[in-house]
């Protein structure tokens, strides 16, 4: 489906709409009126043309061609409140969908924990992958490598913002060579009743510019809000995963492309809220301007 008609003939090609969110404001508290989120409104399409022709940064790349033909998964994992429960050792986990898997992807950075998989604590990790269709079932283990590599797997959970459900995968077992039945894997099957259902996201591409004037670069975690009609609006949603790419992104006179997986908030997109906390060693931003996207899930 398309943001300008609600059915696209297939043959045809697709070309989704591109909303163009003009700024060129200060989003900083030392400068303008000192705010450092603000709502902007899209401007006609006219514009839109207009600037698109005269703009020689096209900052479509291969890489995020093949991520806006991706899912993200949130993984999040339960280690056992047992002794010895937590583990050392690397852990693997496969998803297996309807149509494909994911392959072999190792867990390596929680998003929660530095040390990750200690007794009775969450991790969380983000698996992406080309869409493998409905989640069927998951292998999860670890390499029994490590001073101590026993594990006590409570739980996976899995949300999957594309699919619009959130699996719950129980296990309640050991995975430790001297314990059960001495498997280090296991293939786990959601639970039915666990499953929370919700509208399935739809990926936009949300392209940001920059200034070119001094000082317009910022080090902080930059957020955007999508606003659709009848009061519909995706959750607050920060562009870069990590602060390492914080500090890459938003420079001066740059432009930055991302996909982000947010909730479906229509054919219209009537306003955004864009911002950033306030924090870094430069925090003041100066952002000319914003084009979002709605792209169309799994190609279809």
């Amino acid at each position: 489906r398309l943001l300008t008609s609600k059915r696209a003939p297939r043959e045809e090609p697709v070309v989704p709409f591109l909303y163009y969110f003009p700024c060129q404001r200060w989003l900083a508290v030392e400068e303008d009126d000192g705010q450092i989120a603000r709502e902007l409104v899209p401007v006609d399409e006219a514009f839109v043309k207009k600037d698109s022709e005269n703009d020689g940064q096209s900052p479509a790349t291969l890489g995020l061609e093949q991520k806006a033909k991706s899912t993200t998964y949130t993984v999040k994992v339960k280690t056992g409140d047992k002794k010895n429960a937590g583990t050392d050792a690397n852990v693997f986990i496969t998803l297996y969908g309807s149509k494909d898997d994911t392959g072999i992807v190792s867990l390596k950075a929680s998003k929660i924990n530095k040390n990750k998989f200690e007794r009775g604590k969450v991790d969380e990790f983000t698996v992406e992958s080309v869409d493998i269709g409905d989640l069927k079932k998951i292998k999860i283990g670890h390499d029994n490598k490590g001073n101590s590599t026993g594990w006590f797997l409570e739980w996976v959970e899995i949300d999957a913002p594309s699919l619009g459900q959130c699996l719950k995968f129980p296990c309640g077992r050991w995975l430790d060579k001297s314990e059960d039945d001495g498997a280090v894997e296991r293939i786990i099957f959601p639970a039915e009743l666990q499953t929370v259902e919700y509208i399935p996201f739809v990926p936009y591409e949300i392209t940001v510019y920059t200034s070119d004037i001094f000082g317009a670069g910022t080090d902080a975690d930059v957020f955007i809000v999508l606003y659709g009609s009848d009061g519909i609006c995706t959750q607050q949603k920060s562009l870069c995963l990590n602060k390492r790419e914080q500090r890459m992104y938003f420079e001066r006179n740059s432009v930055n492309q991302f996909i982000v997986e947010l909730e479906d908030v229509g054919d219209i997109i009537e306003k955004i809220r864009i911002g950033h906390n306030g924090g870094g060693l430069n925090s003041g931003w100066h952002l000319d301007h914003v084009t979002i996207r709605r792209l169309l899930p799994n190609g279809k």
